[in-house]
């Protein structure tokens, strides 16, 4: 365990962060129909750093080392931003697609991928329970996704193949020396997926005119939500080892049914159920695990 452990503060954190990824995900969803995926992410981005910029020139950690802005592992902060760039347009593709609790459920396998690739990453040892528990959320993912039925459809591993990437970014935010503030790790990962997502729209057919002053109001909220969440998300996984926080974020899954239902008229009981059931389980066996070994 690291000495800047404290497990209680980034579980509140990862939680206020969660809260918002499902706002900017409503937001999302709602602007779909109007504007593509990847310009979406480029604006979410784009104005996802205004947060970042001001929670850095108010960090504390920053003054006190002189509002130095290079840090040591800058490729690894901007390979961050890249692998962002891909999971954004995966996800932001999916809630165009799919329905909104469907969508953000197999995202929140990314719990389980971190518990798998917090071995190769982090070097941390992850014995049968914590194997078990991956096991037991990806039979929920399946479950949730439906292969081999009529309601199986390929953009389902759109939003899987986000958890796999936002899983990645979670855990290498362990990497970082920890002298380093939390804010400029968060702008140096913003500032490559913003130029990212804004080569990826170009690419994918250029953007959209804003239609309206009301789009606008909402595509700055969705990046206010979105580089709001990321700074807590951040600051969470480098308070604690991964998988103590991996379980928590299957209480999103109860608050995108309810958000779903609210705000799209959703109510997809056949295919979240039983699989996110499963999911949720795996991770309660993790937490389960962790408390038991844990003096």
């Amino acid at each position: 365990m690291r000495p800047t452990d404290r497990t209680g503060l980034a579980i509140v954190l990862s939680l206020i962060a969660l809260t918002l990824f499902d706002a900017m995900g409503l937001i999302i969803k709602h602007l779909s129909s109007n504007y593509s995926a990847a310009e979406l992410s480029a604006w979410r981005n784009l104005f996802g750093l205004v947060p970042s910029f001001l929670a850095l020139w108010t960090s504390a950690a920053w003054r006190s080392s002189g509002r130095v802005w290079k840090i040591r592992q800058w490729k690894l902060a901007l390979m961050r931003g890249v692998i962002v760039t891909g999971a954004q347009l995966c996800f932001y593709l999916s809630l165009g697609l799919m329905a909104f609790a469907t969508a953000s459920t197999i995202t929140y396998a990314n719990a389980l991928f971190m518990t798998a690739l917090s071995v190769p990453v982090l070097a941390e040892k992850v014995g049968w329970v914590r194997w078990s528990a991956v096991m037991i959320g990806f039979a929920g993912v399946i479950l949730v996704m439906q292969p081999g039925s009529d309601a199986f459809s390929v953009t389902a591993l759109l939003p899987l193949a986000a958890a796999a990437l936002y899983a990645l970014v979670a855990i290498t935010a362990r990497l970082f020396d920890d002298d380093v503030p939390n804010p400029l790790v968060s702008v140096y990962s913003t500032i490559a997926s913003t130029v990212g997502a804004f080569f990826l729209a170009l690419w994918w057919g250029g953007f959209t005119p804003i239609a309206s002053f009301a789009d606008m109001g909402w595509i700055i909220a969705m990046g206010a939500f979105g580089g709001t969440a990321v700074l807590f998300l951040v600051a969470s996984y480098r308070m604690t080892e991964p998988s103590n926080l991996a379980p928590f974020s299957y209480f999103g899954i109860p608050l995108a049914f309810v958000l779903g239902w609210l705000f799209f008229d959703e109510a997809p009981w056949d295919t979240l159920f039983p699989g996110a059931i499963l999911i949720a389980l795996g991770g309660l066996l993790i937490v389960w695990r962790e408390r038991r070994n844990r003096p």
